[in-house]
């Protein structure tokens, strides 16, 4: 193709006539390299959709833009062999673009591998904690090895560059004082980094868990290495270290499962017959979808001069059906109990047995109280 560009060319000047055809074939070429992309991921997505599995079309998508780009750069170093000034162009720039090709293709190809696997473990199920811990420790290695591959890419793209690798051997001629200053000056990012290999592998949370730090209730939404994110149930975010909980104590409602047990307390008059409250709780739960059929039970846990504390036990399957699970028994034991129990309901009891004893008081109380005492007498008489 280079000899016919060069009768097309005519009499140029040769750097001019050089870099056009050097500019042609690289246009030819990576035309060829989009067409053959095109076709070739217009049949993989039709296979994709064929496919029952979400994975395949994840796969494709993520593998999509770096194989354009690597297809293209291939094309460029197949023409470079028969155009001098095309090859003697990609010498200079080919040994910072593959690199970065390489990398790209890598970190696309994990990503597209983290997420099929992460798809396949599903955590719409009522009892999804293997699955959670599953998607967990899979996102903290993929960042990690994200982290890891980006790192050597740009480590391989600075040593083809002349002056960047002429910089990196003086530093190495003075690795002591550099190695403390680097890692003086990177301690926190990587106490963070090795934190995030430690939640991985002891797994104090994962994604999705019910925690309560720092006094604020809330779900776990996403585990980075440095930080993890609380979704509260106000909507808010909390940004926390991971440090903090490897370091630090915190509520960790589903440890070992996503099921909950709950409780409603509740208080009622000392003269109050129980039985009937018990079975209209009974009723309740069991009529109630959110409740998971394991617990049901009623207690009586305190005794006060002016009421009976009743706790009500019941389960759920998560702590959001839970919540709400509570608030339904303990709205309609209220509407229940003001409708067919009103004598249940608390009050404050004060009963005397007989005239106040003015001699037991001081001079000024007690003619106050002597008058009521008359007053009373008076009434009754």
């Amino acid at each position: 193709m280079a000899p016919l560009l060069k009768t097309l060319t005519g009499e140029l000047p040769r750097w001019l006539e050089q870099t056009l055809i050097a500019a042609i074939v690289a246009a030819i070429a990576i035309a060829l390299a989009l067409i053959v992309h095109h076709v070739l991921f217009r049949l993989l997505r039709r296979f994709a959709r064929v496919s029952e599995s979400e994975s395949d079309n994840l796969v494709v998508k993520r593998l999509a833009r770096p194989t354009r780009w690597a297809l293209m750069a291939l094309a460029l170093v197949m023409a470079a062999r028969d155009t001098p000034a095309l090859e003697a162009m990609w010498e200079r720039i080919g040994s910072v673009v593959m690199p970065a090709l390489v990398g790209w293709m890598a970190v696309a190809i994990l990503q597209a591998l983290v997420d099929a696997m992460i798809l396949r473990h599903d955590i719409s199920m009522a009892d999804n904690r293997r699955n959670r811990r599953r998607r967990t420790r899979l996102a903290i290695f993929g960042r990690i090895a994200t982290f890891l591959i980006v790192f050597v890419t740009v480590g391989l793209m600075m040593l083809s560059i002349p002056g960047v690798r002429d910089i990196g051997v003086t530093l190495v001629a003075s690795a002591g004082l550099a190695g403390l200053a680097v890692g003086a000056a990177a301690q926190p990012a990587l106490k963070s980094l090795i934190a995030g290999f430690q939640m991985a592998l002891t797994e104090p949370v994962v994604m999705g868990d019910a925690v309560i730090v720092g006094g604020e209730w809330g779900w776990i939404e996403e585990i980075r290495t440095t930080y993890v994110v609380v979704k509260v149930w106000d909507e808010r975010r909390l940004v926390v270290p991971t440090s903090k909980f490897l370091d630090e104590i915190f509520q960790n409602w589903t440890k070992t499962t996503s099921q909950l047990l709950g409780t409603v307390l509740f208080y009622v008059d000392p003269a109050t017959k129980l039985e009937p409250i018990r079975q209209k709780f009974y009723e309740l739960v069991e009529s109630n979808d959110r409740w998971d059929g394991r617990v049901k039970h009623m207690q009586v846990t305190e005794l006060t001069r002016d009421a009976i504390e009743v706790r009500f036990l019941m389960t759920a399957k998560d702590s959001p059906t839970l919540f709400d699970l509570r608030c339904d028994v303990r709205e309609a034991l209220i509407e229940w109990v003001a409708d067919a129990m009103p004598e249940a309901i608390v009050r404050s009891r004060l009963q005397t047995a007989g005239p106040f004893d003015v001699n037991a008081i001081g001079p000024v109380s007690g003619a106050v109280i002597a008058q009521m005492n008359g007053n009373a007498a008076a009434a009754s008489g």
